[in-house]
This record gives structure tokens, sequence and C-alpha cells, in this order.
């Protein structure tokens, strides 16, 4: 590759666009995700969903049933939109975090969130202790997320 052809690509970086782009595909990640879930979920009726049960936590008291799913979907958007977002702006200037059409980047997030993070906080039980049901799930809904959040934010990125 010559220097004018390294040069034009670099001048065509945008971390500002990046992070739209990103964000906008990590709300629709964060959809294409819901939707998995609802198809194979990651665990039975009644057992507590971490977004539910961090918003109780942050709330500092009881919440009814209806201010928990409430806060628990609005956790659930806001840290897909802003995943979505750091993942467009890390794409912008290491092409390869998109490896495997957003699969990796879905992987990823899913061993920071739910096998180190989550448990480590409380939120979810250790990956030993989870259910065979509860990682796979997880693990298949993060990669639906990385690929849907790389498709929408690939597209959108090429329009701005």
């Amino acid at each position: 590759m010559s220097n004018v052809a390294i040069e034009k690509k670099t001048a065509t970086r945008s971390l500002v666009k990046g992070l739209i782009a990103g964000l906008i595909g990590g709300i629709a990640g964060a959809a294409a995700k819901h939707v998995a879930e609802k198809i194979y979920p990651p665990r039975v009726k009644g057992e507590p969903v971490p977004p539910e049960v961090l918003a109780q936590r942050v709330a500092g008291g009881t919440l009814t049933t209806g201010e928990k799913q409430a806060a628990g979907e609005s956790v659930h958007w806001l840290f897909g939109a802003s995943a979505g977002a750091v993942y467009g702006g890390v794409a912008e200037y290491y092409p390869q975090a998109t490896s495997k059409e957003g699969a990796s980047f879905g992987l990823v997030l899913a061993t920071v969130t739910h096998e180190g993070v989550l448990p480590a906080i409380g939120l979810v039980t250790t990956p030993q202790k989870q259910s065979q049901r509860e990682q796979t799930s997880e693990m298949t809904s993060h990669i639906v997320y990385g690929v849907v959040t790389e498709i929408v934010r690939s597209v959108v990125r090429k329009m701005l």
C-alpha cells in the first residue's frame, strides 16, 4: 500500500462518526439481543434478572415489579447503546475489532460482563454455578448483539 493510500485512509477516520455509528448499531444490537433472549431465555421465570437487580441496588430501596422492569429495561438499552458506541469508536482506529462480523465483539462483551464483572459484583452467580442454559443463552444472545451491532454500524458509518 502506498503512503498516499495510507494517508487517505487515515484522514477518513473520525472518532465522532465512529461513536455515532456504533451507538446506532448498539441500539439495533440491543433490540436483537432482546428478541434472541425471548426466543432462548437465559433464566427461567422468576429468577432475578441482572439489570433489575442492579436497578434495585442503585435505588437503595424496594422497587415495585413495574419499576424494576422499567429500570432493568433502561439499563439494558443504555448499556447496549454505550457498548456499541465504544465499539464504533474502537473500530475506527482498530478495524480488527470487527473480526468475525462482530461475533468476536459479542463474545468478548459476554465474557467480560457475564463471566467477569457481573459475578464479581454479585449480580449473577459465577460461571461455574450458572446453568448450561444460562451460559449458552448469554453467549448466543451476545453473538447476535455483536453481529447486528457490526452490520448496522458498518452501514451507518458508510452513510456518514
